[in-house]
């Protein structure tokens, strides 16, 4: 070993060797050869300090996501994965050693230990395991904003229509719920109603709210609005000691990737105000990965961006860590960037000036190296490599090292479709959402309110009181005090006495009324 090699494996050690639990994530790499004794641990107490996992299509990031999930599950720390294209469920069952993954053990001088981890699968269209669900209640009006893709005069209105809500103590369950409450309130009565206390709302605003609705409907994701929506205490189970895997399948929705990446947050939202302070701990309580996270930021609104940052900042004396997956660093606002300690940055590729600008930038976010020259370590690290920089134990940022990451043990993929469906189905969690529940809602109070008044109009119309009021002739006084009925009874008086009598009557006039 060259000297410089020996200062290197010196510098790494003391900087990445914790005192508690750690993640072993792998060994350093200078001028191309793997240090097996230059170890790279992440201390499991700085968990919650946040995290970023970084880098171009195809360099490692869900593997690395993986080998992350799988240490946490051993030290028995709950973990919550995105699973974008449906290929994390192998992490079920153990690997399968080849070749490749023999070459990286002896490099690491660590043996390939295959193993499985418990697992729970979920899906927001209930297809691909246990069915999530929230209320639109628990979603709030930012974050349903975001999916409804409202401007932010319709952000507005909604956020009004949610205060009324509130105010009238009407449960905001499904989208059937949100869909009446928003009609009540663009006519009539509950036109009337919202203006006098909270302002006139226009229908052109929510006409078109409405119509957003009925596209989620229409997309068949309306099934994951409602009740029973998702108990966030299930995120925190364990079995046989090891921290669960909880999977959320979105490989059938990927086509609204605002919509799984917003309920993403809304979970989030829900274990931030619902856990309790837990201060510095151990080990963090959850870890949560937020795969896919630059479609999280795209085009939000000021007021869903500081949710976020407010969020992520907050949330770690809650003893959870959040780490977001992405392909560059650029793609996460900068206040929350600020808030992420732990990095690990697989290889940028540079193609186009933006590329070359994002590398850049993510260049100046790293402390300086006596080893390396950054943006050059950047472009050329190999699939299954990182540049990382981590928290030690006392908040430090650690040296920066080029990294070769261990593998992880499970399957690196999807488990076979049998018993992918036969996992679902053993689930407990599968029985527990599978029931809808529809308590009294926005929906049947309005219903009731409508029918009620219309009930009320008719019945008003059916038994008005025929007694005229004092000074009122009644209808028959008054069709017998008509003129025209007075001169009849005349013409029918005469008649009759003519025929008694067998004189002709004297006319009144040249004619009767009836012209003779």
């Amino acid at each position: 070993m060259s000297n410089q090699s020996a200062n290197f494996t010196e510098k790494i050690k003391a900087s990445y060797k914790p005192s508690g639990s750690y993640i072993y994530l792998g060994a350093g790499i200078l001028d191309g050869e793997v240090l097996a004794e230059a170890e790279v641990n992440l201390p499991l107490h700085m968990m919650n300090r946040h995290g970023l996992v970084a880098g171009a299509t195809g360099t490692g990031k869900t593997r690395t996501l993986q080998l992350l999930a799988e240490q946490l599950s051993d030290a028995g720390v709950p973990v919550f994965m995105l699973d974008v294209k449906g290929d994390l469920s192998g992490l079920n069952q153990p690997g399968l050693s080849n070749p490749k993954l023999e070459e990286r053990a002896t490099q690491l001088s660590k043996p390939f230990n295959p193993a499985g981890f418990p697992v729970e699968l979920y899906s927001l269209s209930g297809k691909l395991g246990a069915q999530m669900r929230a209320t639109v209640l628990e979603f709030g009006p930012t974050l349903l904003a975001k999916i409804l893709d409202l401007n932010d005069t319709q952000t507005g209105v909604l956020a009004v229509i949610f205060k009324y809500a509130d105010d009238n103590k009407m449960p905001v369950i499904d989208l059937n719920d949100l869909k009446k409450l928003v009609s009540y309130l663009s006519e009539d009565d509950g036109a009337e109603e919202i203006k006098s206390s909270y302002g006139k709302i226009s229908t052109a605003t929510t006409g078109t709210i409405l119509r957003k609705i009925v596209t989620i409907e229409q997309q068949g994701l309306g099934a994951m609005f409602g009740e029973r929506s998702f108990d966030i205490q299930d995120l925190f189970e364990r079995t046989d000691g090891k921290g669960t895997i909880s999977l959320l399948n979105i490989s059938d929705v990927q086509a609204q990737p605002v919509l799984y990446s917003t309920y993403l947050l809304s979970l989030l939202t829900e274990i931030f105000y619902n856990m309790p302070e837990a201060g510095d701990l151990d080990k963090p309580k959850l870890v949560f990965f937020f795969d896919e996270a630059h479609l999280l930021f795209k085009d939000s609104s000021k007021a869903f961006l500081e949710q976020i940052e407010t969020i992520i900042r907050l949330i770690r004396s809650k003893g959870i860590g959040v780490f977001f997956c992405t392909q560059s660093p650029t793609d996460i606002p900068e206040s929350v960037l600020s808030q992420l300690g732990n990095r690990i940055q697989h290889a940028l590729r540079v193609f186009t000036p933006n590329d070359a600008d994002a590398l850049k930038k993510t260049v100046n976010t790293y402390p300086r190296s006596d080893f390396y020259k950054i943006d050059q370590v950047l472009t050329s690290l190999g699939t299954g490599q990182a540049l990382i920089t981590v928290l030690n134990e006392k908040g430090i940022p650690t040296e920066v090292a080029a990294t070769m990451l261990t593998p992880p043990k499970a399957i690196m993929g999807p488990l076979a479709i049998a018993d992918y469906n036969a996992l679902v189905q053993a689930s407990p969690m599968t029985a527990k959402y599978q029931e809808t529940i529809d308590p009294e809602s926005a929906y049947d109070i309005l219903t009731k309110r409508i029918n009620d008044k219309q009930i009320e109009q008719e019945g008003e119309q059916q038994t008005e009181d025929p007694t005229p009021k004092k000074g009122e002739k009644s209808i028959v006084e008054q069709v017998m005090g008509a003129t025209i009925t007075r001169q009849i009874g005349k013409e029918i008086v005469r008649g009759l006495f003519g025929m008694l009598t067998g004189k002709k009557p004297r006319s009144s006039g040249s004619k009767g009324i009836f012209g003779f």
